[in-house]
């Protein structure tokens, strides 16, 4: 049994969830859910990114406040992921009491010095790197300063000289007090850690941390020029607000205390080393999101100097387009998740966003495509179970014998998804589920139990109990990619127990009520 912390990056609430987004954090709910079926402790969190420029620049689009829209998409986010059965412990948000309180006791202990920012004469206010445009030095396309699509993050000295997105002007630099933290001496730890680590995470993430440590380390600023945001409990600083990364990383730190004060439990088995325990944090998140789960929160948990647990396994995907298109609601390009689900099934959207997404290299979501994945399930999968538990005058699960060698190629199934799930390769994972699935298909076609049934009962039985079974052990090993297919697998044949291991079925079990699992599109 292992202590499991599993943070799903949080969605900044200023634009509704789109297939991407669903594309980048699906693995946190198949590893939540997997390690539950084992026997491990899980907590599995996440939360609405309620602070920031873009929602005060939306607010002021909208003719609304901050709050407001930061609300209306933390209750979008909140019914998406539910509807997508997103297994959470806790799924919060950065504007939660909770999680303002803790953040503030957390800041007193990592914040450093003081430096100046960049000033709007025009329009006589500090400004956010994200209120700012410039020409990229890296690639020489005009972008906002907080980063641009090349990935360049532009250096306090590239934003002197910027234009104020406001008014078009000109901005200067003004003494201003801000805290930071410096990352630069915590460089060295950072890369002892990474060194440590990085052979469990996706290329991707290490291509990108690499860049970052050979460009060396720059200190940040953990205080903005805000009124919408955490307040900073430093004397001297009280008109300014934190930071919205900062914020939003330590709150897979608040989220696991939150959920542990509300259970009785002690949150600090999952995130402080203690030897008698073993413990994983996962990080799930897409690719924009790599710096702040390898270096930026590390560096946060480095600097507390209190022997947090730093991320394991950092799962971080490609990108997912659509119709080869990026996703873009200005330019309707794309469908939200909501909006999804009005036309597709739950559960095979999940399992073809598993088997056909971005883990590795940049995925294309098409309609035909899904469409494709989703009638693959209901041949394989729903006609297996229907023909299966709705043969004709089948009423209770017969008294057969289980075919041994079905039972050594169902627990070779179970040993060999669950090395590559651990392994982060949710692909290869999805892959096997089908080869069971063809296993049972061609095991039920070359039996020929209508046959059997006329010629000799007792092989008959022993057929159709043996199928009973594979359904069974099916329930299981679809339970982090389909659940909602795997409840009510479960419900046909009376299995109380979602585990990670081989089952029978109770012989003579009444068979009723058993309904199409899927609808072919």
């Amino acid at each position: 049994m292992r202590y499991i912390l599993i943070g799903g990056a949080w969605p900044y609430a200023n634009s509704s969830l789109h297939l991407g987004h669903f594309a980048a954090l699906i693995s946190g709910d198949v590893l939540a859910r997997y390690h539950r079926q084992i026997g491990d402790k899980v907590i599995y969190v996440s939360g609405t990114d309620c602070h920031g420029t873009p929602i005060t620049e939306r607010a002021k689009k909208e003719g609304t406040t901050p709050k407001q829209i930061a609300e209306k998409y933390h209750k979008e986010f909140d019914t998406a992921f539910k509807k997508m059965n997103f297994s959470y412990d806790l799924y919060t948000e950065t504007e939660d009491d909770y999680h303002k309180e803790k953040v503030k006791e957390i800041f007193k202990k990592i914040y450093d010095k003081i430096d100046e920012d960049i000033y709007c004469e025009h329009c006589q206010k500090f400004v956010a790197d994200r209120e700012l445009k410039l020409i990229c030095p890296n690639c020489g396309e005009e972008t906002k300063g907080d980063q641009c699509d090349c990935g360049y993050v532009p250096t306090k000295e590239d934003l002197k000289n910027a234009v104020c997105i406001d008014c078009g002007s000109k901005t200067t630099t003004r003494p201003n007090k801000n805290l930071y933290v410096s990352l630069s001496k915590l460089q060295p730890q950072i890369e002892e850690y990474v060194k440590k680590n990085e052979k469990y995470w996706r290329k991707n993430s290490q291509n990108e941390t690499h860049k970052y440590l050979k460009e060396g380390l720059r200190d940040r600023a953990v205080t903005r020029n805000l009124d919408w945001g955490i307040e900073i409990p430093v004397e001297g600083f009280e008109d300014k607000r934190m930071y919205v990364w900062i914020d939003a990383v330590l709150g897979y730190v608040t989220a696991a205390m939150k959920y542990c004060e509300e259970n009785n439990l002690d949150w600090e088995n999952w995130w402080k080393q203690k030897k008698q325990n073993e413990n994983i944090v996962y990080m799930v998140h897409g690719k924009d999101n790599i710096v702040f789960h390898t270096l930026i929160l590390p560096g946060l948990l480095l600097g507390i100097n209190e022997n947090f647990l730093l991320p394991d396994k950092i799962v971080s995907t490609e990108y997912l387009n659509f119709h080869d298109q990026k996703f873009s609601k200005s330019k309707g390009i794309g469908m939200t998740i909501l909006e999804a689900l009005e036309k597709y099934n739950a559960d095979t959207l999940r399992f073809h966003l598993i088997k056909n997404g971005p883990e590795t290299k940049d995925a294309n979501f098409t309609e035909d495509d899904y469409i494709q994945t989703h009638n693959e399930i209901t041949n394989k999968l729903g006609n297996f179970v229907n023909r299966t538990l709705k043969y004709k005058g089948l009423t209770n699960v017969p008294d057969g014998d289980m075919d041994i060698e079905v039972k050594n190629y169902i627990e070779k199934a179970y040993m060999e998804i669950s090395e590559d799930i651990e392994k982060i390769e949710f692909r290869n994972a999805s892959n096997k589920i089908i080869e069971l699935l063809d296993f049972a298909n061609k095991y039920y076609d070359e039996k020929k139990p209508w046959v059997q049934f006329k010629e000799n009962k007792q092989e008959f039985d022993n057929i159709i109990y043996t199928c009973c079974v594979v359904i069974a052990n099916i329930s299981n090993v679809i339970e982090p990619f389909m659940p909602e297919t795997a409840e009510k697998i479960r419900k046909y044949l009376e299995i109380n127990d979602k585990a990670w291991k081989y089952i029978d079925v109770q012989k003579g079990l009444e068979i009723s009520n058993i309904e199409p699992l899927f609808e072919r599109k």
